[in-house]
C-alpha cells in the first residue's frame, strides 16, 4: 500500500504550540492516539492486535501537550548494521554522564538503523538513526547479562546522535516531546524477505547515508514470544530521561557475515555522525521484517557520572 498519493488529504493539527499537518482520515486523525483495536486489527498489513490490548495507555501531560502513551507501532520493519568502535572516538561524542558498553577494553558498540512504519498511531513515517550502545545509566557494575544482552539486540541501552524522519509529527513529537534530534528530509526503506534498502537525503537532495544488503533469512516468532527492549537517554530541559521502547519481534533474522552488506556514507549529518566514531568494521546485520512496538513516554532517570 503506497506510502502516500499525490491526491492526499491533508489536515492541520496543533503539538504543544506547534501545527503539524497529517493524513486526513489517518490513524492520527481519527482516533488522537486513542485507537479502536478492532477496527485496527481488520487491516490487511497486521497481524494482530494481541500484543497491544496487554498494553493499556494512559493519558500523560507532556511538552507536547496531554497525550496518551505508548505510541503503538502495528505493523513495522526495522534493519540494524551493529559495527565496533574505539571507546576514545565513542566517549568524545557522549555527554559527562553516559559510558560506552564496550566488547573488550577499548572497543565499544556502535549502530546504523533504519525503520519503517507501515500503520501506527502518528501514521505512516520512515525513520533512520546512528546510535551509540551505552551502560545502563544506574549500572554501577556491569554484569555478564548486560553485555550478552547489548550483543543480542535484545535488552539495549542507547544514545543516538542522528534521528532523521520523513514526517512532521514524527520531528515534533520526537523532537519536542521526546528530546532526540530529529529532523524531517527524503528517506526512502525498502525491506522485504530479500533486499533491504535505505536511503537518507541531505539538505541538497544528494545521499547521506544508503544502505544495499541481503535481507539475512527470517524466524517467524508467535506474537508475545520475543519481545526486546531499547532504553535511550535524553536530556529535556536539562534534566536526564530515559525512554522504553518495547518491540514484539514476528518474523526476523540475524547474520555475522557482512558480505552482502553495502553501507554508503555520502555528505550529511548522518554520515558526519557515523565518521566521528570511527566505526572499524561491522560485527553484525539484525533484519526485522515483521514486528510491532509500543513506544513510552520519556520519564525522568538519574544518572551517574562517568568513572574517569
Amino acid at each position: 500500500m503506497p506510502s502516500s498519493s499525490a491526491h492526499q488529504d491533508f489536515v492541520t493539527v496543533v503539538l504543544g504550540g506547534r501545527e503539524v499537518t497529517v493524513p486526513g482520515g489517518g490513524l492520527y486523525d481519527r482516533y488522537r492516539m486513542d485507537p479502536d483495536l478492532d477496527a485496527i486489527a481488520r487491516d490487511p498489513r497486521v497481524s494482530g492486535v494481541d500484543f497491544f490490548r496487554r498494553l493499556p495507555k494512559t493519558r500523560v501531560d507532556s511538552p507536547i501537550g496531554p497525550t496518551l502513551t505508548p505510541n503503538f507501532y502495528y505493523a513495522l520493519a526495522s534493519a540494524r548494521l551493529t559495527m565496533l568502535a574505539p571507546s576514545r572516538a565513542i566517549r568524545a561524542r557522549l555527554p559527562e554522564e553516559l559510558s560506552p558498553l564496550e566488547v573488550v577494553p577499548g572497543l565499544g558498540l556502535v549502530s546504523v538503523m533504519f525503520f519503517r512504519y507501515d500503520v501506527c498511531d502518528i501514521d505512516f513515517y520512515t525513520e533512520a538513526a546512528v546510535g551509540i550502545a551505552v551502560k545502563p545509566a544506574r549500572h554501577g557494575r556491569l554484569g555478564f547479562f548486560d553485555l550478552v544482552s547489548g550483543l543480542k539486540n535484545e535488552h539495549l541501552h542507547s544514545y543516538v546522535l542522528s534521528l532523521p524522519v520523513s514526517t512532521e509529527i514524527a520531528q515534533v513529537r520526537g523532537h519536542d516531546g521526546y528530546g532526540f534530534p530529529k529532523w524531517v528530509t527524503g528517506l526512502d526503506v525498502g525491506i522485504d524477505r530479500h533486499r533491504t534498502t535505505a536511503r537518507v537525503a541531505n539538505d541538497l537532495g544528494g545521499v547521506d547515508l544508503a544502505l544495499l544488503a541481503d535481507t539475512p533469512p527470517q524466524k517467524s516468532h508467535v506474537s508475545g514470544e520475543r519481545v526486546g527492549s531499547l532504553t535511550s537517554y535524553t536530556a529535556i530541559d536539562g534534566a536526564w530521561h530515559s525512554t522504553l521502547n518495547q518491540t514484539n519481534v514476528l518474523n526476523a533474522g540475524t547474520t555475522r557475515s557482512t558480505s552482502g552488506v553495502s553501507l554508503q556514507l555520502g555528505e550529511g549529518r548522518m554520515s558526519d555522525d557515523l565518521r566521528s566514531l570511527r566505526p572499524k568494521r561491522a560485527i553484525r546485520f539484525d533484519v526485522m521484517t515483521e514486528g510491532q512496538a509500543a513506544l513510552h513516554m520519556p520519564v525522568p532517570t538519574s544518572v551517574q557520572s562517568r568513572s574517569k
